[in-house]
């Protein structure tokens, strides 16, 4: 029976020692832990991750994987030195500074990176040992952006998906890592790749297109004959966990302890992990600005402020922590009274009855991180106001503000903005507060921690799905050897082949892949068997074909149709074709190359190409797309088809395509064997129009109307040499 294994930097519990001793392990409290416990805790699924500690003993590592194996749970073993480097030092000193857009943190060191690969093996290692066939893999954050790609390379059928709970950053800033293309590659094993927005998606497509030189369409990614599917499916909270906690006795009791010490002044609150992406001393000082621009306020509302210790012994987080302290400290120094402290500050932890008591007595939350994936403080907020009052103060740099858009959306930079929106929310009547808090509710109930979960796995299966339905295309050995029975059976072969991208690759300079001695030797060896009729059928000028092949005895199809030859005979027209067309259309190409550094047009006798190899990645794609625009209406008065090929724009007569010239070639020699072989989308017109009974074959991409897909232009000489 198949499985679902989850992989992530952390199991979903803490080892923590009992009275006596002895390790005991402890759910873990956060978002994560919580929404997929539904899925590990199921049948025989399976959590693979780090236990969070350092077990030194090997009868103690012994003890942990009993233990945790009796919890459907697999650990994964860290030295002190693998925590060290590939944990606190690439992942959080290299990847979450550069993530988050605080580049002038990033450290970016070989011995990180070095450790950060060996420990993302030791990952895949791990769950290679308990992966079965017909299991799913649902791989966790930025600590493992390698494993999809490792598993992929022992596994290639298994259905991987990879999930971003951090934001991706823009191209510009994600090319400062030295090693961007191994981590993109890495992620791009999997199946499916998920983000909370539709930015960080956007950015990560960006990238892929950069520095992987790999064009998306509407968020698919093709890669060695894969489709990679990616979208954004933003991460909720259990709604019904914080709402029952809300109401729950033991937080009452503990919300009236606290107001009775605090009195009957607003409160304003602010939970955060010490980190220097959540904005932490620009809200104190936010808070301090507000305090002398509105004095009226002093004495009557209070901050209460709780960060969660985290990495305080690294020396960038120790001095956040100095900052903080001593803004604390100056802030109450210059505003407290013997009955008033402006700011509760605590650093430490509490426990979920404390904070759900603290979220019932706050009137306004201030959630104004600098860069945050999500954060779920702000919904696990919300899901805890049953009386709907009490208002949200929201940074638009938390992924969680593209979905609650009815609270005040500010940027924290601007801290002028944020200490009019403390006012606003101060002053904010209360069937304003009930309003727009009802709204959110509704989002927040609707797409919850569960719905999350369930979306994210529903479309992996669906991807995983259509791969394998797109499977059946891959030509292997069982169908190399029913092509060779059939073409060994057959009295009349014929073999139409393109050219660029399937006898040989691309080129930046379409003249630099003349044939070499290889693909010579494969035409002659073809050619020379009377049995066997080649066909080179190609968008190429009939000039260059002729110059390159013209030597042996084959027929040609050159520039798609327009014209033709058959062996010893001479070069003829398709009929009816007309090419006054082309000035006007030239003027339009001529003003896409003198803005497109790189560009150029090649003209044929009956169409024009216009190429952006050479160009900018992205730059080229935006110009083709402007072309297409631009002659979409334009062709069809002129009678023309604008075909969109690889690194190409062209323009032509609509009379003429290769499915049409090929056809006509079938109907006239009527052959009892036919193999074409093409990777453009021009080469689908050839597919579509031969017959049921022919072995038609795509180069490079799944997606076809033909019956079987090759790898690339080794493949298909490989797959020729074996005819012979």
């Amino acid at each position: 029976m198949s499985r679902t294994i989850i992989v992530s930097n952390r199991l979903p519990v803490k080892a923590v020692k009992n009275d006596q001793g002895e390790l005991e392990y402890l759910p873990s409290e956060g978002g994560l832990a919580t929404g997929l416990s539904s899925v590990y805790k199921k049948g025989n699924n399976l959590w693979v991750g780090w236990p969070g500690r350092y077990f030194k003993k090997k009868e103690k590592k012994q003890e942990a994987r009993t233990a945790l194996q009796s919890k459907n749970m697999s650990p994964v073993f860290l030295t002190q030195e693998e925590i060290i480097l590939y944990y606190e030092g690439f992942s959080n000193e290299t990847l979450w500074p550069n993530f988050h857009y605080f580049n002038q943190y990033a450290l970016y060191k070989k011995s990180y990176w070095d450790a950060y690969k060996k420990v993302n093996k030791k990952f895949c290692d791990e769950l290679l040992k308990v992966l079965s066939p017909g299991d799913k893999i649902w791989v966790h954050d930025y600590q493992l952006m390698l494993v999809p790609q490792l598993i992929r390379e022992t596994h290639p059928d298994v259905s991987i998906g990879f999930f971003l709970h951090i934001p991706f950053p823009s191209f510009e800033v994600f090319r400062l890592l030295p090693w961007r293309r191994e981590l993109l590659d890495g992620v791009l094993g999997a199946d499916l790749i998920g983000f909370h927005t539709y930015d960080d998606m956007r950015h990560f497509l960006s990238a892929v297109s950069r520095i992987c030189y790999i064009s998306n369409h509407h968020g698919q990614i093709q890669k060695d004959r894969r489709t990679i599917a990616t979208d954004s499916f933003p991460i909720g909270i259990d709604y019904d966990k914080y709402a029952n906690q809300a109401a729950h006795p033991d937080t009452l009791s503990r919300e009236v302890e606290y107001r009775t010490s605090l009195g009957k002044q607003k409160l304003m609150l602010s939970i955060d992990r010490l980190d220097y992406s959540k904005g932490i001393p620009a809200r104190l000082e936010i808070f301090d600005i507000f305090l002398d621009k509105y004095p009226a306020y002093q004495g009557k509302v209070s901050l209460l402020m709780v960060v969660v210790p985290s990495r305080d012994q690294v020396e960038k987080y120790k001095h956040l922590k100095e900052e903080v302290d001593l803004l604390v400290g100056r802030i109450n120094g210059k505003y407290g009274t013997v009955n008033w402290t402006p700011i509760h500050y605590f650093y430490r932890s509490f426990p979920m009855e404390d904070l759900s008591a603290f979220y019932r007595m706050a009137d306004v939350a201030m959630v104004t991180p600098m860069r945050d994936g999500m954060n779920l403080v702000c919904k696990e907020f919300l899901a805890s106001k049953l009386d709907q009052k009490g208002v949200l103060i929201l940074s638009e740099m938390a992924g969680a503000s593209k979905e609650l858009s009815d609270a005040l959306i500010v940027n924290p930079n601007d801290k002028h903005q944020v200490v009019e929106a403390i006012y606003r929310a101060l002053t904010m009547p209360e069937e304003e507060q009930i309003k727009h808090t009802s709204i959110m509710q509704e989002t927040l109930k609707k797409f919850n921690i569960h719905h999350w979960v369930d979306l994210f796995l529903g479309k992996l299966d669906d991807v995983t799905q259509k791969r394998n339905e797109l499977a059946t295309k891959v030509l292997d050995d069982s169908v190399k050897s029913m092509i060779k029975k059939d073409f060994d059976k057959a009295k009349k072969r014929m073999l139409f082949l393109d050219y660029d991208g399937t006898l040989v690759p691309f080129h930046s300079d379409p003249q630099a892949v003349s044939p070499n001695e290889k693909l010579l030797s494969i035409l002659t060896e073809l050619s020379n068997n009377k049995a066997n009729q080649v066909v080179v059928i190609s968008g190429r000028d009939r000039k260059t074909l002729e110059n390159w092949l013209g030597h042996l005895p084959i027929d040609f199809i050159a520039e798609h149709g327009v014209w033709l030859k058959e062996n010893e005979n001479q070069w003829h027209m398709a009929e009816g074709l007309d090419n006054s067309w082309k000035g006007e259309i030239r003027e339009i190409l001529d003003i896409y190359v003198n803005k497109t550094p790189g560009s150029f047009i090649e003209e044929k006798d009956y169409s024009l190409v216009w190429h952006y190899r050479k160009v900018e990645t992205g730059l080229g794609e935006l110009r083709a797309r402007e072309i297409l625009s631009h002659l979409k209406y334009l062709a069809v008065n002129m009678n023309l088809q604008v075909l969109e090929g690889n690194k190409v724009v062209e323009i032509k007569n609509i009379e003429v395509n290769k499915g049409k010239a090929a056809l006509k070639w079938v109907q006239q020699f009527k052959p009892d064997f036919i193999l074409a072989l093409g990777d453009d989308w021009t080469d689908e017109d050839t597919f579509k129009a031969l017959p049921e009974d022919a072995y038609t074959i795509k180069v490079a991409d799944i997606h076809s109307a033909a019956k079987y897909s090759l790898e690339d232009y080794v493949a298909v000489r490989k797959l020729l040499e074996g005819l012979y």
